[in-house]
């Protein structure tokens, strides 16, 4: 059965005067995928959040939402979302009842649903507590929490969120990432941030944005098929000379590990495993050991973005 498409980017540029900061940018999320939008400062994340969720428009391309298309019909498309931007949009002087009541009825939820509405979108934000607080006198973590039961008061088949754990602490971040998970279950989610373990720890998927271009969009465990360059790990017993190891065709490098250890670096498409262990078997040395070794999501990152691994404490990101 095939899974329903709920986002689609199709073509996507935007330049802001002679400078272009998306180049034809074309993705789709399904139902129940719980995207990791990814890159380094002034990578087009922002840029392509906005014109998602139709702030902005793009000087070239199409998106639709549900099916609807956000230039044409934008006020059907925005319906089918929710979003959280990086600060919350909260009204500190209102309390969590009061304020969700409010977006419940910017978001055209007729009036007898209001407070089903409300009290469901508090269950699953775990919010029943606080209702008759005002907001600016809860936690960051239950700030963070109404700002995520504002997205999805309308029960919209997509849920946008940009660095939904920034500012938070340890018990805090544990807690709204459980949350994302649960929400991805019933939602589509796109999750824009800088941190990478919050992908992993989160994320179906993962998609990474460089200069403006997509470098990948894959499966959370298919990142390593997808790196420009590739590793083994070889242990010989009688290792040969280096430059003699070196001159099989295909090996790019070779990284010594100490006691006949050593990491070899190959170019995609350039696979030398078969005359490795061909030459290792014609000249008797002893090869006991031949591994692809498991690359972590930084290691990715480093390939594909070409620039730092972003922090652990996410930095504000550039206009684009």
């Amino acid at each position: 059965m095939t899974a329903e498409v709920l986002v689609e980017i199709e073509n996507v540029s935007r330049s802001f005067g002679n400078r272009q900061v998306l180049r034809d940018v074309s993705f789709s999320v399904v139902k129940g995928e719980v995207l990791g939008f990814l890159g380094p400062n002034g990578a087009g994340k922002t840029t392509t959040m906005r014109i998602l969720t139709g702030t902005l428009a793009p000087s070239a391309g199409r998106v639709r939402v549900g099916g609807i298309d956000m230039l044409q019909q934008p006020v059907r498309a925005k319906a089918q979302l929710g979003y959280l931007p990086e600060t919350p949009p909260l009204n500190r002087d209102l309390t969590v009842d009061e304020y969700l009541d409010f977006c419940a009825r910017l978001r055209r939820v007729p009036g007898r649903q209001v407070r089903a509405a409300r009290e469901q979108a508090k269950a699953r934000c775990g919010l029943q507590e606080v209702g008759r607080r005002l907001i600016g006198n809860i936690s960051k973590g239950f700030q963070q929490r109404v700002g995520i039961a504002q997205a999805i008061i309308h029960n919209p088949p997509v849920v946008i969120l940009d660095e939904p754990t920034v500012g938070l602490d340890p018990i805090q971040i544990q807690e709204i990432r459980a949350l994302i998970r649960e929400l991805g279950q019933a939602h589509s989610v796109i999750l824009s941030t800088h941190i990478l373990s919050e992908v992993q720890a989160i994320c179906s998927h993962v998609q990474i944005i460089r200069h403006g271009e997509l470098v990948l969009k894959a499966g959370i465990d298919e990142l390593a098929t997808h790196l420009t360059g590739a590793h083994l790990e070889i242990a010989l017993r009688r290792p040969p000379p280096a430059d003699q190891l070196s001159g099989i065709p295909g090996i790019a490098a070779l990284h010594p590990q100490g006691e006949g250890r050593w990491l070899v670096t190959f170019q995609a498409g350039a696979d030398p495993t078969d005359a490795l262990v061909h030459s290792a078997a014609i000249g008797d040395w002893g090869l006991y050991e031949l591994t692809r070794p498991r690359l972590s999501l930084e290691e990715v990152f480093l390939e594909l973005a070409g620039d730092e691994v972003p922090e652990s404490a996410p930095a504000q990101e550039q206009a684009a």
